[in-house]
């Protein structure tokens, strides 16, 4: 008498759970045996998909019957789509089983594998099963793609998203609160060029971001959470973005500035977030020898620990931790905001808003002319291509490089259109900067280490030592340099630098000599107004 194992397959977890294809399959094999007196050794079941063979409890038969050659005749399942929907994967399977005395049998598709004309019969009942596959497989790859042209995301919803299902049934994907705004405060911090992505990411999961770190990489790089789609690339169909159905979590323009970044176009030095409780300078200043960054550490004493910046190289460079976050506290007090001139700050910055700025005016003509440049670029590349001069992939490439500068550009349009506030949206947000700004040397000693790095890389751009520091000639951003010389009301007149009587409104001259100088009094204005409305924005994100 026969010896046979029984293989029993499903191909979702759901049939498994049902169990009526598992029963019905276990029920037909039984009967078959009893009829033909076939002994039964073994039952394996199965709830994989057949498209290769590495499956569990597959894998787990071949290595029994690997060990025990000969202890059984047949391996027998309802039918070979059963056994494999890959038909070349099968033909080496039976191959390998019939090496262990072994025969594979469907009991539904009985087939002498002595016949050599059954082996064209046993090929169709292998490739339909694989056609089939195939089929399925490509109209879901359609069906996907033509979701993605609606501009619908199909599949589950990327980090800080979530599936939803509407009313009528229709699925979408919509921010996931914490997790959203998690994500977004990462596409800022990385926009920012001071950390690497990798630090950026860490600090996220920390903060409570459930994500993994390849799944970051990529999601930082994914246009959904612009409210865009891609499109990918198909036989002759260039990739391209679509706008989404979905609501985006970051701007268009923060979007470009990160892949920017991530592309090496703004290449910055990263600083670690983290650092020592009382080493917070450290990754900022620089020797004043050799011009390295300055490292930090601490040495053990007789009875203590003493904190120290160094320098790694031989040079000598080494200064007591102490001192200089000392120095540091003076220097955090000489550029705080003064409460007296509070006020006259405010008003200057809500007289100029009324209107755009100097600055935002260029900046929207140059991104216009850009803009008309790429156009007609594209216009000239079109009629090329028409005459002949060039040819289609030339002309391909110059039609993407474009398009890809087209949207850039038209994104950095609609971010400063979004920044413009009414004045009774912009009171409230200036007065929580400028109050920030007044009590930056409170807040710097209750934060939290991480805290007090980020408002140490908002006040310097560059590395700076600590005779700079100490002679207050470090390079600061323009913010605080504004500040610094409001505070010190410019007594002495430096050379290159305007006085006081600059900040003041510009009606207070109006009563002045004829003719009234109107330019001379608004370019300092202008500017102050246009820092301090790029600080007040910072500092919602950085406190």
């Amino acid at each position: 008498m026969k010896i046979a194992d029984l293989y029993i397959r499903v191909s979702t977890d759901e049939q498994a759970d049902k169990g009526y294809s598992q029963r019905d399959q276990e029920e037909r094999l039984q009967k078959y045996c009893q009829t033909a007196y076939i002994t039964v050794r073994k039952v394996i079941y199965e709830d994989h998909s057949a498209k290769t063979f590495q499956r569990p409890a597959w894998q787990k038969l071949l290595t029994l019957l690997r060990k025990q050659k000969h202890k059984t005749d047949l391996v027998l399942f309802t039918k070979w789509d059963r056994f494999s929907r890959n038909a070349p994967d099968a033909y080496n399977m039976i191959s390998k089983l019939k090496s262990f005395g072994v025969e594979p049998q469907a009991i539904e598709q009985p087939l002498d594998m002595s016949v050599p004309e059954n082996k064209m019969m046993l090929a169709i009942y292998l490739t339909a099963p694989e056609i089939e596959n195939d089929r399925r497989g490509l109209n879901t790859f359609y069906g996907m793609r033509r979701a993605r042209k609606e501009g619908r995301w199909p599949g589950l919803a990327p980090v800080g998203y979530v599936n939803l299902t509407s009313e009528n049934g229709r699925k979408y994907i919509a921010p996931n609160a914490e997790q959203a705004q998690l994500m977004e405060w990462a596409f800022k911090e990385i926009a920012k060029g001071k950390y690497s992505t990798e630090q950026v990411f860490n600090q996220a999961v920390e903060n409570g971001l459930v994500c993994s770190k390849n799944n970051f990489l990529r999601s930082v790089r994914n246009p959904i959470y612009c409210g865009e789609i891609l499109v990918p690339k198909y036989k002759d169909e260039e990739a391209r973005l679509v706008k989404g159905l979905h609501e985006p979590i970051i701007s268009s323009s923060l979007f470009f500035d990160v892949q920017d970044i991530l592309d090496g176009k703004k290449r910055t030095i990263k600083t670690k977030i983290f650092s020592d409780d009382k080493l917070p300078l450290k990754g900022f200043m620089a020797c004043s020898r050799c011009e390295r960054t300055l490292c930090g550490s601490a040495s053990k004493g007789r009875n203590a620990y003493y904190y120290y910046y160094h320098c790694s190289s031989k040079c000598g460079c080494r200064y007591k931790a102490e001192v200089v976050n000392k120095e540091f506290m003076h220097f955090l007090n000489d550029h705080s905001l003064n409460a007296k001139t509070a006020e006259l700050f405010k008003m200057v910055i809500l007289d100029e808003y009324a209107s755009d700025t100097l600055e935002n005016k260029e900046y929207k003509t140059y991104l216009a002319k850009q803009l008309t440049e790429s156009n007609n670029k594209l216009t000239r590349a079109r009629e090329l291509l028409l005459l002949g001069d060039i040819d289609g992939n030339d002309y391909k490439t110059l039609k993407h490089e474009c398009e890809e500068n087209m949207v850039r550009t038209e994104a950095k349009l609609d971010e400063i259109a979004k920044k413009k506030y009414t004045i009774s949206q912009l009171d409230p947000i200036l007065d929580d900067a400028i109050f920030t700004l007044t009590q930056l040397f409170p807040i710097f000693t209750k934060s939290t280490i991480n805290d007090k790095r980020r408002l140490i890389g908002s006040m310097f751009p560059e590395k700076f030592d600590f005779e700079t520091l100490q002679h207050r000639t470090a390079l600061l951003s323009e913010t605080f340099e504004r500040i610094y010389l409001i505070n010190k009301k410019l007594e002495g007149k430096k050379k290159g630098q305007k006085t006081i009587k600059n900040l003041l409104p510009r009606t207070g001259w109006l009563m002045g000599l004829e003719p009234t100088t109107l330019g001379t009094t608004n370019q300092y204005s202008n500017q102050l107004s246009y820092n301090h409305r790029v600080f007040s924005e910072q500092q919602k994100y950085d406190f």
